[in-house]
């Protein structure tokens, strides 16, 4: 087995074992694209790892992500040292991807190293454009899809997918020292940070979510016209992806706005209901 082969293997299986609201490598997708899904997926969490995991200081993240970014520029160009950087330079040009989304994602997630609040809605739809709506696009350059329309519904289902990742990880997030709900809207609905400190569910926090829930809910419906551009397995892993987000959204409501108590997330069986609701619609 080739080095690049290899690669390819390991990133299925990369994939594989990390959870997400929605299967990274599921049967939806083509078995031919599979493997380029995996390496996208890896590098993202690769990079994403270096900003939020271990005990290293910001300065030391920084540089990590500074190195895999030169890493990238030299893979882009077909230089390579590794078996995972010739699977992605192969990715890459194989499948004309846009580097600019690799490099965006990046961005993202140096942000998250240093920047630990946001002011508004606005300042926070920003940071989504760089940590989730890449994605979004490079899957729709994976299908040959490059419909300036469809990019912009696939932004609202990204940028709403994660921000139900926000919600799902309130604690967890605060405990790294950031809050991704915005300033302004925790002082109208009279939240502080104390309320992280102490885990407080309170009736003030319970609105805040809700009001974060119900914005989040409309862009997943407006995403959903993406649908009407997608045909085949890519269609119904959209209509799956969209529809494990919202499942997502049902769980914190019906438990009450209570994310810092219990981490929502979806089972195997939410898995299969949502797969079989997905192929109904």
């Amino acid at each position: 087995m080739s080095d690049i082969e290899a690669a390819y293997k390991e990133s299925l299986q990369f994939a594989k074992n990390h959870y997400e609201n929605f299967p990274v490598v599921s049967l939806l997708i083509k078995k031919d694209l599979r493997k380029y899904i995996a390496v996208i997926y890896r590098f993202a969490r690769t990079a994403d790892d270096m900003a939020d995991e271990g005990n290293f200081t910001p300065e030391k993240r920084m540089d990590m992500l500074n190195a895999f970014e030169e890493k990238l520029s030299s893979a882009i160009k077909g230089n390579f040292t590794t078996g995972f950087e010739e699977a992605l330079f192969h990715t890459i040009n194989h499948k004309n991807l846009s580097p600019e989304h690799f490099f965006n994602l990046l961005t993202a997630f140096k942000q998250d190293v240093c920047k630990k609040c946001y002011e508004n809605f606005d300042d926070l739809l920003n940071y989504c454009r760089y940590s989730a709506n890449p994605v979004g696009r490079l899957v729709l350059e994976l299908h040959g899809i490059r419909n300036d329309q469809a990019f912009s519904l696939s932004d609202k289902i990204c940028t709403a997918l994660q921000l139900t990742n926000f919600y799902q990880d309130t604690l967890i997030d605060y405990e790294k020292g950031r809050i991704y709900y915005p300033s302004d809207e925790m002082e109208k609905f009279g939240v502080d940070k104390k309320i992280f400190d102490l885990k407080e569910n309170n009736l003030n926090f319970g609105k805040l979510l809700k009001f974060n829930i119900d914005r989040t809910r409309r862009l997943f419906k407006e995403g959903k016209e993406l649908t009407a551009y997608l045909n085949g397995r890519l269609k119904y892993e959209i209509k799956w992806t969209i529809l494990g987000g919202a499942a997502v959204l049902r769980k914190i409501e019906n438990n009450n706005y209570n994310v810092f108590q219990e981490r929502p997330s979806l089972s195997k069986i939410d898995f299969a209901l949502i797969f079989m609701e997905s192929l109904g619609k």
